[in-house]
């Protein structure tokens, strides 16, 4: 957990690089810290399920019956 908050971390520092020199140093790193433990908060550290495969219809053809040879 503590792994996937500093991925974050950086990723928001990298994205939001142009607010850092509005806000200051200190208070940007204060928000993105805040950010990123919110984020990351909702992800808990379970295996991943397979997703199930749709069930697929199957639609009967219909088969045409040949024609009877003409007779002469």
């Amino acid at each position: 957990m503590d792994n996937l908050r500093k991925t974050t971390t950086k990723q928001l520092n990298n994205a939001l690089g142009s607010l850092k020199e509005k806000l200051g140093e200190k208070e940007f790193k204060k928000r993105i810290k805040k950010a990123a433990k919110k984020l990351v908060a909702g992800i808990k550290k379970t295996p991943l399920k397979k997703a199930a495969k749709p069930a697929t219809k199957v639609i009967p053809v219909k088969k045409k019956a040949a024609k009877p040879a003409l007779k002469k």
